[in-house]
């Protein structure tokens, strides 16, 4: 007889209102006050990875036989609620509101600043 696998249940994406590509602040944790691009979103985990923020180090084992192993230093993932928009311009960080222009597209604006980044 076969056994049942455990699978979990798919997780649902949320929608995100970060992008690759935005300057974002770390609002939250031990990197609380950097700033750093956007390099990759991860909606399914509601996650982003920023430039040079939550820095980790991994130790590689060889891969060949002449190789040697090394240490890498790269970055992990923030959860998506501990960051926030940064104007360059203003210096400073803003929550996003959606806006709808009058030919129906959809445009994401900052609402301190009022400045409009798509």
């Amino acid at each position: 007889m076969a056994t049942a696998t455990s699978q979990s249940a798919p997780t649902q994406r949320i929608k995100m209102r970060l992008r690759k590509g935005d300057t974002v602040q770390v609002i939250a944790g031990k990197d609380k006050g950097k700033t750093g691009e956007v390099l990759r979103t991860l909606p399914n985990e509601n996650r982003v990875i920023v430039e040079g923020v939550n820095m980790r180090t991994r130790h590689v084992k060889p891969t060949q036989e002449g190789e040697s192993g090394r240490i890498v230093t790269e970055e992990a993932s923030l959860h998506a609620s501990n960051v926030m928009l940064y104007s360059t311009a203003k210096k400073v960080a803003s929550r996003v509101e959606l806006i709808t222009e009058k030919d129906g597209s959809k445009k994401r604006r900052l609402k301190k600043t009022g400045e409009v980044i798509d």
